[in-house]
């Protein structure tokens, strides 16, 4: 499959040292990645380094370089315990809210980041979570995309595109045709992880190709089925997460 990288977490307080060696190694073999910037971020589990009074310049800068800045959510605060469309988590920041509570949070995420130059197309939900009202608020506010899913290749549904992400990090290297999206998170990379990033992109440099050219792609209307099979899917990767979790105790 051809491999795009996306990275969530993306705040002036993160982990920036993490975060720059990311770059570097981003630099070195070719990758143009999908950044998910929160605008205005609440989370304590995201509050790394003291807020860097430079972060917007920064990302203007590696927007300049070919890099795609998404919207992460708004705040980044799961506010429900509800899955969604997509139930890859229990919590959710925006699905079981309403639609106007679900706008409003949306529109000044989007308002914030355009005053620093950014206009995002691309919605990127904190834990993968959202529901119809989130998508029907995104669609009238201008988004055009959401990455997540599951899937070979984008895909429309509701009025949207999605840009699916891979279901096993493995997947992205089998001999599947297709597109499919690697998840990175900014925060708290070892040396160790790093290493093993490094070696990763090394391996399989053929296969990354930047972010837009997901954007590139034909979308394809997916069907009812296609849509059970996503679902059933996610559902069963948050259910062994959780397994997971509770042996590792």
């Amino acid at each position: 499959m051809k491999i795009t990288v996306r990275m969530d977490d993306i705040t002036p307080d993160m982990d920036w040292k993490s975060f720059e060696a990311f770059t570097e190694l981003f630099e070195k073999y070719g990758i143009v990645p999908l950044l998910g910037i929160v605008p205005q971020n609440a989370d304590p589990n995201l509050q790394i380094d003291p807020p860097n009074p430079a972060f917007f310049d920064r990302m203007r800068q590696l927007q300049k370089k070919g890099y795609v800045l998404a919207m992460h959510g708004f705040r980044h605060v799961y506010a429900t315990k509800r899955s969604g469309l997509f139930p890859l988590n229990a919590d959710s920041e925006f699905a079981g809210r309403s639609l106007d509570e679900q706008k409003k949070l949306l529109a000044e995420g989007k308002k914030l980041l355009q005053a620093e130059g950014i206009c995002p197309e691309i919605f990127m939900a904190p834990g993968h979570t959202f529901d119809r009202r989130t998508v029907k608020a995104l669609r009238e506010l201008g988004f055009s995309y959401i990455t997540d899913g599951f899937g070979k290749g984008p895909y429309r549904r509701d009025g949207i595109t999605y840009l699916p992400i891979s279901f096993l990090r493995r997947f992205c290297f089998s001999g599947r045709k297709g597109i499919t999206t690697l998840v990175i998170h900014a925060n708290h990379s070892t040396g160790e992880e790093l290493a093993r990033y490094e070696t990763m992109f090394r391996e399989n440099r053929d296969r990354f190709v930047p972010y837009t050219a997901f954007l590139e792609e034909q979308p394809k209307k997916q069907g009812l089925w296609a849509r059970a099979v996503e679902y059933a899917m996610a559902f069963a990767k948050q259910w062994a997460g959780r397994a997971k979790r509770m042996l590792g105790r």
